[in-house]
Order: C-alpha cells, then structure tokens, then sequence
C-alpha cells in the first residue's frame, strides 16, 4: 500500500562534481514535502571524493 501524503522522496546530486573531472559522483536520497517546497531542492552537502562541503541539487 502506498503512503499517502505530498511527501517524496527526492535525489541530490553535486553541482561541482562535475566540471572538476574526478570519476564517481555524489549522491544522497532525501526526502521533502512537495506542498511546501514545489521548486528543486539546494543542500549543501559533504562530497567524500572532494572531501569538502558542496551545493547539491535535486535531479529528475
């Protein structure tokens, strides 16, 4: 049976990640309330491959 409620589980993913060519990505799964938050989440998040703080976003 499916929970009910506008909660949903949602990915981020690390913005600087990217352009910095290391292999790998971070990711970490989260969850937020869809009524409250309709626009894409922005985190900032540990990235163990970087081993720094960074801004994560929410991807479709």
């Amino acid at each position: 049976m499916a929970k009910k409620g506008s909660r949903v589980q949602v990915i981020l993913e690390c913005t600087e990640h990217k352009t910095t060519g290391l292999a790998g990505t971070s990711r970490y799964i989260t969850t937020k309330n869809k009524k409250n938050t309709p626009e894409r989440m922005e985190l900032k998040k540990y990235n163990p491959i970087m081993k720094k703080y960074t801004v994560h976003k929410e991807i479709k």
